[in-house]
């Protein structure tokens, strides 16, 4: 068994933790990062649209660029579509987003290790990877997805989460609009056409109890689109995967020596309704990693400034959203939720963003 040093250990290269490696490794520290994946960013398990404000702070924005969007079609039921104007965001390579950022990741000095797996978690901090390295990092980062095993080591796990399925499918004519389809039988999700170029992706979410839908589901929408003459029937690609819904879980804590801090999707950073993360990944990533660092220096109270800022940047768009999904689900619960309803769990609509005890009235525009 070898053992390998590092001041901190990076858990997942996606955008959150590829985030995290740079910074940190800016920051002058060792950093080892690993991914069990063998090549970044695939498989892709995403919609692909970021909102324009992370491509103006984010250069691997604009090596991914596929086309850009500018308005978001809102489909309720089978009625015509509400239009949103001005919805400015970027449809990107997602896989292309994910290399550039582990490129700068390896640039700034960060020691990146595909193929590398997290075994175990001991309760001292101490990590035994997939090929039987073992290491005691002072930082450990947990960036590791929905169901982070570093999440899991320090009590904080995503409870709740969203089951989703898309295929990639031919565009018949140039679109520049995310459609969102919001639909009764689609229990707490909603099903999306966003254009990627000449394909688009067609992609639906639901409550996980409600998973045997999925692929039906989606089959019957690919054919009323089809049967509009907007989108071909070969499909080119399938994917899926879990979003966590459940709101923040954690964004730091202590294994013994080793200090934890969480980000991305690992520490529950999605908008609960929309399934937004990619922002608040690149976001808590980068964020984490500079925490990590000055913390190395000798800065004991970066980890808790982290968990405040991003707390303070992330909750109010969280909460909100994480109200209105559990209002929706009750709707559900007392049977198929009306337009009214529909509409209220849904970003596009004033109602969503009218006030409530603990949030003023459109306080964050677009999903984190």
């Amino acid at each position: 068994m070898s053992v390998a040093r590092a001041d901190v250990l990076v858990v997942g290269l996606g955008p959150a933790g590829a985030a995290a490696a740079e910074a940190a490794a800016a920051g002058g520290a060792r950093v080892i990062a690993i991914d069990r994946r063998a090549q970044a960013g695939l498989p892709v398990q995403c919609a692909e649209f970021v909102p324009m404000m992370l491509g103006v702070e984010t250069a691997a924005v604009s090596t991914a660029r596929v086309q850009d969007i500018t308005t978001m079609a809102t489909y309720v039921r089978e009625a015509a579509a509400d239009i949103t104007p001005d919805f400015r965001g970027h449809m990107i390579d997602r896989a292309a987003f994910d290399a550039a950022l582990v490129a700068r990741a390896t640039a700034a000095g960060a020691d990146i290790r595909l193929a590398t797996a997290l075994r175990t978690v001991a309760p001292d901090g101490t990590c035994t990877l997939g090929c039987g390295t073992t290491l005691s990092p002072r930082v450990l980062i947990g960036a590791d997805g929905p169901r982070s095993l570093v999440g899991r080591a320090v009590g904080l796990p995503n409870i709740d989460l969203m089951e989703t399925r898309q295929i990639t499918v031919d565009l018949i004519s140039a679109h520049d609009a995310t459609d969102i389809f919001l639909r009764p039988e689609i229990a707490g999700g909603y099903a999306w056409l966003f254009p990627k170029g000449k394909v688009a992706n067609l992609g639906l979410g639901i409550a996980p109890e409600k998973k045997h839908l999925l692929k039906p589901l989606l089959d019957e929408l690919h054919a009323e689109l089809l049967a509009a003459r907007r989108v071909g029937p070969k499909i080119h690609a399938h994917t899926g995967g879990l979003i966590p819904v459940g709101g923040i879980t954690g964004l730091a804590a202590r294994l013994g020596p080793t200090q934890v801090l969480l980000a991305g999707d690992a520490a529950g950073l999605v908008n609960p309704i929309t399934g937004a993360g990619i922002n608040a990944a690149v976001l808590s990533g980068r964020m984490a990693g500079q925490a990590a660092a000055a913390f190395l220096k000798g800065d004991a109270k970066a980890p808790d400034d982290y968990a405040e800022e991003a707390t303070d940047l992330f909750a109010p768009s969280i909460a909100l959203a994480l109200t209105r999904r559990r209002e929706l689900l009750a709707a559900y619960a007392q049977g198929r939720p009306d337009d009214a309803a529909l509409r209220q769990g849904w970003i596009a609509y004033d109602k969503y963003w009218s006030r409530t005890p603990a949030q003023s009235p459109r306080e964050v525009k677009e999903p984190a």
